[in-house]
């Protein structure tokens, strides 16, 4: 996994878990992002093709391009000399509007990318159901209010 920011800590704290369950599984922390150290991640990932899947956790979002640390990683990757070029990438956007990203949401996710399961994009922790809910009723009528109201309304009316 790589991942960068404050998010760390608690990455660290998952695979220690994880790899006490006799997980194959570790973490990349980038602590400089601009400019972006292409060559010391390289480094780190090693060139003997080991790696087979890399998750990155992104705590941002670009619409319409993926997640940016995501982008800069791929580049990386294909640029060099060496390096996992084989390895499947699956972005994770984690952490949106100030959301926990906890220890057991983060070993779920890495158990599921170790069972080949996560998909290439995905964001962790959202209620697609809530999400899905409004879209529908955007689709047949406009309700008055926020789109985020809505969603607060519907998530009230399950309890």
């Amino acid at each position: 996994m790589v991942a960068l920011g404050s998010v760390l800590g608690t990455v660290k704290d998952a695979i220690d878990e994880l790899r006490d369950d006799g997980v194959r599984v570790g973490a990349l922390g980038i602590t400089t992002f601009r400019p972006f150290p292409a060559q010391a991640v390289r480094d780190a990932l090693g060139d003997d093709n080991r790696l087979r899947r890399l998750v990155v956790l992104e705590r941002s979002l670009a619409p319409g391009a993926g997640g940016v640390v995501t982008a800069d990683l791929r580049t990386a990757l294909a640029t060099g000399d060496g390096g996992p070029r084989d390895a499947i990438i699956s972005t994770v956007i984690a952490g949106l509007g100030g959301r926990p990203v906890t220890r057991d949401s983060l070993r779920h996710m890495l158990t599921s990318a170790a069972r080949g399961e996560l998909p290439a994009f995905s964001f962790l922790d959202l209620d697609t159901h809530l999400v899905e809910g409004e879209l529908t009723r955007i689709r047949a009528a406009r309700r008055s209010g926020p789109t985020a109201e809505n969603i607060l309304r519907d998530l009230a009316g399950r309890s």
